[in-house]
Formats: structure tokens, sequence, C-alpha cells
């Protein structure tokens, strides 16, 4: 099985709809029983609290199913657990690497960089702009899944 925790500033945005996003790509391949995915926090400040309002509109007009969840933050236990560490944008990556004692393992990645690309994916809490964050997220998901699925 393969684990995957998507990471971003408050995991009310950009992390969750990377999960639920993923989770709908390996279900319609039909890969579901061989992934466990999740989301987690660099910060505090969203702890418990449900995804954005803007990132359910934005996966329910992308017919992408979600469920209730609630923020919160990585933990030392999900290096270990997880084998793949995927932020948002480099000030997760900072606190990623910060937190899991730079990355021994080599787990942490952006999510574009699965796409060949160098650049972050704007958080939507500042931008407004769920469309975008819902493009870029489902590029970097798709060429992931093509990456761990070999």
């Amino acid at each position: 099985m393969k684990k995957i925790l998507f990471v971003c500033h408050g995991n009310i945005c950009r992390s969750p709809m990377a999960e639920f996003v993923f989770k709908k790509l390996v279900s319609d391949a039909g890969l579901s029983a061989e992934f466990e995915i999740a989301s987690a926090a660099t910060s505090t400040e969203e702890i418990g609290n449900d995804m954005h309002h803007g990132a359910k509109q934005k996966l329910t007009e992308m017919h992408v199913p979600f469920t209730r969840r609630h923020a919160r933050r990585i933990t030392a236990e999900d290096y270990e657990y997880f084998d793949y560490l995927i932020g948002m944008d480099v000030e997760n990556m900072y606190y990623m690497q910060r937190n899991w004692n730079r990355d021994p393992d080599g787990k942490c990645s952006l999510l574009l960089s699965f796409a060949g690309k160098d650049r972050d994916i704007a958080d939507p809490w500042y931008t407004g702009n769920f469309d975008r964050t819902y493009d870029d997220i489902l590029e970097g998901c798709t060429a992931l899944l093509e990456k761990v699925r070999g």
C-alpha cells in the first residue's frame, strides 16, 4: 500500500483539495485498495476546522466527492508512516523539512514537481482563485499518480 500525505499551510484549501482529487483519480483507476491518502497543515491556525467553502464549491463543481473533515497539523509520526509527503509551496516544504529533520529519506516533494514544473500552487485563501488552484492540483495529482504507479 502506498501512503500519501498532502500538506499546505492550514489544511483547509489546497491539501484537502489535493487529497480528494487524488482519491478520485485513484478510484477512477480502480486502485483505491492500493492507496492511503490524507492531508495535514504546517500551522495550527485552522486545526479542527472543516474545508474552506470555496474548496468545497470547486470540488462539487468538478464532481469530486469529499467528506466532512477536520484540519490537523503534521506530526513527527507522519514522517515514518507516509511514503510521500507532498507540499503545495516552498514555504510548506521549509516547515515540513524543519519538522522532519531535513527529510533524511527524501520523502518530501512539491506537488507540481511531478508535472515537471518548478512553482508553487497558489493559496486560494489569499488569491480567491479556486479555479487555478484546482487546475494546478489536478495536473500535479495526475502526474503523481503516474509516477507512483511506476
